[in-house]
């Protein structure tokens, strides 16, 4: 009851509604606990959002937002913000926000993949994925460098790339209430166009779809929507592959309906996991931690169970 009336009270901007609870437990609701929630069902909905756009455009069901090395560049980004904050602690020089440095060469992953893609032609999604590994494969090195850079700090870089909703205040959920919903609205608008290129691009083609713009637009679209989700919260794993690919083959493949349904679950199973993990730990456990320990198991089982069904 008392946290209804403090979200009534900051929400209408009337103090009246919260009269009788201490400045200290508002703080606690409206400056905690309530950005913390809205980052990890922004979060959770965003990565499931961006499965879904990259299991269609890549056609591969086992696709999920970090199949382009996004996450790798976005990782790279906040390594690197880390270590120069870490030296200009020491040194007295300037402070790089890591959710700034992640989003920049998140952006730049994007740029790179595609370009070495698209080389000879056309951006098939053969080319993707391996410009996607090899890209990935050169930053993770990268990234192992900076953690012996950074001496005795390397704990700041490793939790940040197990991901984690901790200290996030309204700032970084504004990031993400600004770009996530729009992004969504966005893969609704061209879900059709989606859907048509699930059939192949020759026939796609044929019932006028543009499929490279439709590819392009897509593309750029779920790597936005990682690079943005990444550089807040860190590298969350399975929300993008599991939630898409388990509502594909038990509720729906229309991408019209996919779309809504992964983001509505996705953000609820991102939030309820950081909710058990500040619960079951006594210290701060990140996130990415728990889905990507529950998450493993239970896609290699659901995994196993289709592939057995496939060969009866």
């Amino acid at each position: 009851m008392d946290i209804s009336r403090i979200l009534i009270s900051k929400i209408l901007r009337n103090d009246s509604f919260a009269e009788g609870i201490t400045r200290g437990a508002q703080a606690i609701v409206w400056e905690l606990r309530f950005p913390r929630i809205l980052a990890g069902l922004l979060c959770g909905a965003g990565l499931a959002t961006a499965g879904v756009i990259f299991q269609g455009i890549l056609q591969n069901p086992l696709a999920d937002p970090y199949t382009l090395g996004i996450s790798s560049g976005a990782a790279f980004g906040a390594s690197l913000a880390i270590l120069i904050n870490i030296s200009g602690a020491k040194t007295g020089g300037f402070h790089i926000p890591e959710s700034f440095s992640a989003l920049v060469f998140a952006s730049l992953t994007l740029a790179l993949v595609t370009l070495i893609a698209g080389r000879r032609g056309g951006i098939s999604r053969v080319n993707l994925i391996m410009a996607g590994i090899i890209v990935s494969a050169i930053l993770q090195a990268a990234i192992s460098f900076m953690k012996l850079l950074s001496g005795e700090n390397v704990g700041a870089i490793v939790f940040w790339l197990m991901g984690s909703l901790s200290a996030k205040s309204w700032k970084e959920a504004a990031l993400l209430a600004a770009f996530i919903p729009l992004s969504i609205a966005l893969a609704l608008r061209f879900a059709e166009s989606l859907n048509i290129l699930s059939l192949g691009s020759r026939e796609a083609e044929s019932l006028g779809v543009n499929v490279k713009r439709t590819q392009f637009l897509y593309l750029v679209l779920g790597a936005s929507i990682t690079a943005v989700c990444v550089s807040v919260c860190g590298i969350i794993g399975f929300i993008g592959l599991i939630v898409p690919h388990l509502l594909r083959y038990s509720i729906t493949s229309d991408n019209r309906l996919l779309i809504p349904l992964s983001a509505l679950s996705g953000g609820l199973l991102l939030a309820v996991a950081d909710t058990c993990v500040r619960i079951i730990g006594s210290g701060e456990i990140p996130v990415g931690l728990l889905t990507t320990l529950l998450g493993g198991p239970f896609f290699i089982y659901i995994f196993i169970r289709r592939t057995g069904a496939h060969n009866a």
